[in-house]
């Protein structure tokens, strides 16, 4: 076989190679890491395993991806590897030309290995499957709460059972084409083949919804009983009024299952990379089981433990229970390419609410 090699084959002679590229790294001595935040406590541990090279870890959120294409322009090329959500990796920084394919760093056995991750195989965010790979997956349900007093969640098995008309006038919904919320699930329903348009369609045309622009006030009116569901109004803040003894909680799994999101759990590798050895030898090492076990006990810390690794070979503790993927559940993905795009599901919303006489 001739050409790049895929991400998946355990490459022949990968040892020496694999030898060859410690030692230069340790040349190179230093390697750094542009995340979105959540990523510093998980990865920390590398320090240890690999003291010869020094670990620099830039956090920061949209501000820090700006800074990276700034740097760029400039001819400054300061980071080697990227750890950040979609929006960054994807949107901003892949769609500026700044990786390299990822699949020729793949090095070590256990991460070429695709046996070792969900379903047998890697997974791109690209639909080349070259340059922003997704290693963390976790289920996100639908993101709807309900009033304990008004609701019994035991007669909800299907989304359907939203848009029936007994519940007409009494949802509150965090508008999902604002920031925050709503953006995930959304593109859920609109991609899902036993929802799609038509269920979005009844939910903003046919229910009376109504319309907020925060998840705090939505959870506030549905924990006042002013509602009796609310889509949208975030998990952090259902765990905050719970903890509050308000009569709120979470809907569980519907039969139509549920989305997997990356969250901040994608990985590139920046070409130019000042230090391109220690680059992949840190992509491999958090990559590998004892990497994805680290990186899992430092998000719980910063997170709680909403990340759910892809690898299917190392222990869920650390993961809160209803962010662990579960068997028996349909898991649709909806943080790649050709999932992302919001603007035919902003139509079909602007189109069910004309409906109605809103915007």
């Amino acid at each position: 076989m001739t050409g790049e090699p895929l991400a998946g084959e355990i490459k022949p002679g990968w040892k020496a190679e694999w030898a060859n590229i410690l030692q230069a790294a340790k040349k190179e001595g230093q390697v750094t890491v542009y995340t979105g935040g959540t990523a510093a406590g998980g990865v920390a541990t590398f320090r240890a395993a690999y003291p010869d090279i020094k670990l620099v870890i830039a956090s920061g959120r949209g501000e820090l991806v700006q800074r990276a294409l700034l740097e760029r322009r400039a001819g400054k090329y300061l980071a080697d590897v990227s750890i950040n959500g979609i929006t960054g990796n994807y949107r901003i920084l892949h769609k500026a030309k700044s990786f390299d394919p990822i699949g020729p760093a793949l090095m070590l056995p256990e991460v070429t290995d695709e046996s070792k991750w969900w379903q047998q195989s890697h997974r791109y965010v690209d639909s080349s499957r070259k340059y922003v790979f997704i290693f963390q997956g976790s289920p996100e349900k639908g993101s709807i709460d309900y009033n304990t007093k008004l609701v019994d969640p035991k007669g909800f098995k299907s989304f359907w059972d939203f848009v029936h008309p007994r519940w007409k006038g009494k949802i509150v919904v965090k508008d999902p084409r604002l920031p925050g919320s709503g953006s995930d699930p959304m593109r859920f329903y609109y991609h899902s083949p036993e929802l799609g348009p038509e269920f979005i369609k009844k939910l903003f045309g046919d229910m009376e919804v109504t319309l907020v622009a925060s998840e705090r006030l939505g959870m506030d009116w549905l924990a006042s009983s002013k509602f009796a569901i609310c889509f949208f109004c975030g998990s952090g803040e259902v765990i905050a009024a719970k903890r509050q003894g308000l009569p709120v909680d979470e809907f569980g799994f519907m039969k139509e299952g549920a989305s997997l999101v990356a969250r901040g759990g994608t990985l590139a590798l920046m070409n130019n990379a000042p230090h391109p050895n220690a680059a992949k030898v840190f992509i491999n090492w958090l990559l590998s089981r004892e990497g994805q076990l680290a990186f899992l006990k430092g998000s719980m810390r910063e997170t709680g433990g909403t990340w759910d690794s892809l690898r299917v070979d190392i222990p869920r503790d650390d993961v809160a229970p209803q962010y662990r993927r579960t068997e028996g559940i349909k898991y649709l993905e909806i943080d790649v390419a050709e999932r992302l795009d919001w603007e035919p599901i902003a139509s079909v919303i602007k189109e069910a609410l004309a409906r109605t006489g809103r915007k």
